[in-house]
């Protein structure tokens, strides 16, 4: 059975388009019961004690909620938590990287190009700074910030990914 059938007839996200296509079914379900709820990620991430950009990327499936998440999402989106236990649960792991590349979205895409075009200056000042290594993002933070600007409002990304130097052998 497709866990995104409802019985309401209020359905404001169609499933059958690009994101959500290519998203778990339980995965929509969370996105329909945000929409039905108008709740905003940074409201969701607040009930469950973590960050807004984390919970958004969990929606997406390219994070994983624990149980104990899935108990309070289930409180906070009124969806039946043992529904989401079973599809999001112990057994389940993100499968990460959505999307084709290069993105096609406008957003994602500008994000895609501001890689290419400052990746490179970005990676020297990094060995500039740290040495020879990455900046990890699998113990990272993102923040999204808005910034009012009299030319139109800014957005602000911010990466807060830990150094891990290259190894020596």
């Amino acid at each position: 059975m497709d866990i995104t059938d409802t019985k309401s007839a209020h359905n404001p996200i169609p499933t059958n388009l690009s994101p959500y296509s290519d998203i778990a079914s339980a995965n929509a379900l969370l996105f329909q019961a945000k929409a039905r709820k108008g709740i905003s990620f940074e409201k969701i991430a607040e009930a469950l004690g973590r960050d807004e950009v984390w919970v958004a990327a969990a929606f997406y499936g390219q994070a994983k909620f624990s149980v104990e998440e899935l108990r309070k999402l289930g409180q906070v989106l009124d969806i039946n938590s043992l529904v989401l236990t079973e599809h999001l649960g112990k057994d389940w792991w993100p499968n990460r990287g959505l999307g084709p590349i290069p993105p096609t979205d406008p957003v994602i895409y500008r994000l895609y190009e501001g890689v290419l075009v400052y990746g490179h200056p970005i990676k020297a000042i990094i060995h500039e700074k740290f040495g020879d290594g990455i900046m990890s993002m699998i113990d990272c933070k993102i923040n999204v910030d808005k910034k009012p600007d009299p030319k139109g409002d800014r957005v602000v990304l911010t990466f807060d990914g830990k150094f891990l130097p290259y190894a020596q052998w």
